[in-house]
Parts: C-alpha cells; structure tokens; sequence
C-alpha cells in the first residue's frame, strides 16, 4: 500500500540529513532506504512510498529528533 509523504516529512528528511552532513547513499545505509528511493523524494520531489519505506523515515526521523532532546 502507497502511502504519500507530507512536505513538512521531505523537509525534515533535508534538513536532518543536511545537519548530519550525510551523502545520500550514506543516508541509504543508515535507513534502510534504497539510495534511488531516497533520491527520488529529496531530488524529484517524489512523495508516494510503500508502508515500509513510510515506516524507516519516520523511525529515522524521530530516533534523530530524539536523540537531541
């Protein structure tokens, strides 16, 4: 099942991964996130993932905003 990301998610994924100073293949790596998937969403703009790829970025997201809390 196709589930669509929110801009403020894709904004949250760039500005994270920005902070981090991550390339995306190492983003890839860390999320479990094929590097062509992620490059879709930051680059083209591509907001409809499957459930499972839904799931790893705001897994991601939150253990990162967490870790900082």
């Amino acid at each position: 099942m196709d589930m669509e990301l929110t801009n403020q998610q894709v904004i949250a994924i760039k500005r994270k991964r920005g902070e981090l100073d991550l390339s995306v293949a190492s983003l890839a790596k860390i999320t479990g996130i094929s590097r062509w998937t992620l490059d879709d969403i930051l680059k083209r703009g591509h907001k409809s993932v499957n459930s499972i790829t839904f799931k790893r970025i705001n897994d991601w997201l939150i253990d990162e905003y967490t870790k900082n809390s």
